[in-house]
Order: structure tokens, then sequence, then C-alpha cells
């Protein structure tokens, strides 16, 4: 990944922290209201967005054209904006709406930054809550109500010893679904259902692996570089870039990365 200037990255961090800051109370005013209605994106299956994605991500998409018009966006719901500058914002305004819709404190804000090589820094916010987790160059940490305090992954290095997380229990194609159970059936402890909370959770050292599929780029790219700066590893289960979403495997270290994987490829 080529070096960015501090002054840069400063300015990257403030723009991560505005459109979190924005997206905050758009989200909030539609959860957990009798009226809040969602509508299915999905031809087959069921993929929900409501008002609180939609005014989330115009809330965000306006502060873009304020402090960096140049850079490029690619969000769920208003799609891709070529940029100037080099520098694109994954934008995810609601992860987990399935949650959200649920009433369900789960579901979070996603935002990073990236370049041609992959996100710089990223965000998970989660609003209800009150925590913002937020990783990039030489700095994790978490806000919350009680403080700011630095992430750090746990050294859990065998799987008989591993908390698993994934979202769904039906994870992916038929393959990919006795893959995951594969690296089940060895773990310590498997939850299901957080969506982006997991990799925060993993980022702050409670957990020690998430395993997904069927990812898109926005769902991945924020969760990635908070995992990835609090020192864990971030693959897909061959082991390379995950950036562009599919399959993910988030690893607390590389030794229980190593482990999973090599579940996963058998």
């Amino acid at each position: 990944m080529p070096m960015h200037s501090a002054a840069l990255l400063d300015d990257l961090r403030e723009t991560a922290l505005a459109l979190a800051d924005a997206a905050r109370p758009e989200t909030l005013r539609y959860f957990r209201q009798p009226a809040l209605a969602a509508e299915n994106k999905a031809a087959g299956g069921f993929d929900p967005v409501t008002e609180g994605d939609r005014a989330a991500e115009r809330a965000m998409r306006e502060v873009l054209a304020r402090r960096r018009p140049d850079d490029g966006i690619m969000g769920e719901e208003y799609g891709n904006v070529h940029g100037r500058s080099g520098l694109t914002w994954v934008l995810d305004p609601i992860d987990g709406t399935r949650a959200y819709i649920s009433g369900t404190p789960s579901w979070g804000v996603l935002v990073a930054v990236r370049d041609d090589d992959g996100p710089i820094m990223g965000l998970v916010d989660q609003p209800y809550t009150g925590e913002r987790f937020f990783g990039g160059p030489g700095e994790a940490w978490l806000d919350s109500p009680a403080g700011r305090s630095i992430l750090a992954t746990r050294g859990t290095e065998t799987l008989d010893r591993a908390i698993l997380f994934t979202t769904f229990p039906e994870i992916g194609t038929e393959t990919e679904r006795h893959a995951f159970e594969a690296v089940r059936d060895r773990v310590m402890l498997t939850r299901y259902g957080l969506d982006c909370y997991a990799y925060g959770l993993l980022a702050l050292g409670q957990i020690d692996l998430v395993i997904e599929a069927g990812l898109n780029a926005y769902d991945i790219q924020g969760p990635m570089a908070v995992v990835q700066a609090a020192g864990g590893v971030v693959t897909d289960w061959h082991g390379g870039p995950a950036h562009d979403g599919g399959t993910v495997l988030a690893a607390a270290n590389t030794a229980i990365h190593r482990a999973a994987l090599e579940v996963l490829v058998r």
C-alpha cells in the first residue's frame, strides 16, 4: 500500500468520523419506530432496505460533497461515483438491516476509505449502543459511553480454544456451508447473527474468528480496516485479498488464521 502523508491521514480520519456522526441521527430516527417500512431489494429471498438506510447514506454523501468532492464513492443504496483523487469512500449506511427492522441493536454504520490496494482506514459505528470502532495506520480504538480504549486482538492459537462468529447459519453455497461447518465443529464456541458487530468484538479481543460468505465490498472494508489495525488478519477463504467481498476469514492472529484456513481449504 502506498504511503500517505500525515496531513492526508488526519483529514481522512476526520472525514470518516464526520460521516459516522452524520449517519447516526438518521439511523436512530427510524429505529424501533412502528411506522418503519422495509422494501425487499432481492428478486429472490429477502434483502431489505429502509428509509433509515437511504437517509443515512444521503447524509454521508452530503458530507463528502463538502469535505472531499474529488474522491470517489461506493455506496450500497445510491451506487458508485468515480472520483479524481485515487481515493474512494465505501459506505454501508446500515449493515444488518434485518437486525434493524427487528429492533435488535447489533446493526451498524460502516465507513472505509480505500486506494487501489484496499482500505486505508475504516470504522464500525453502533449508533444505538454509542460504540465506535476505528482502525487506521498506527491506531485502533473504541469510543464508547465508558470512554476511549485501545483495540487489540487476542492470542488464541488453536481452534479448540476459539470463539467463532458468523451472521447466518445457512452460510453461502452448499460447498461453502460444509467448509464453514468443518471449522464450526472444531471450535470451542460458535455464535450467530451479529453482522458487523462481530468484527468489532474481534478487534476488541473478545472473540477469535469471523467467517462469512457472499459479502459485498461495502460489507467488509470498514470492518476489515478495524480488525487489521487491531492486529488481526483478514483474507478470503484461500488466503487472498478480501476487500472486494466474497468469502471472508477474519482472525485474531496469524496462528488461528492459519488453523482455520487449513480446514476451510480441505
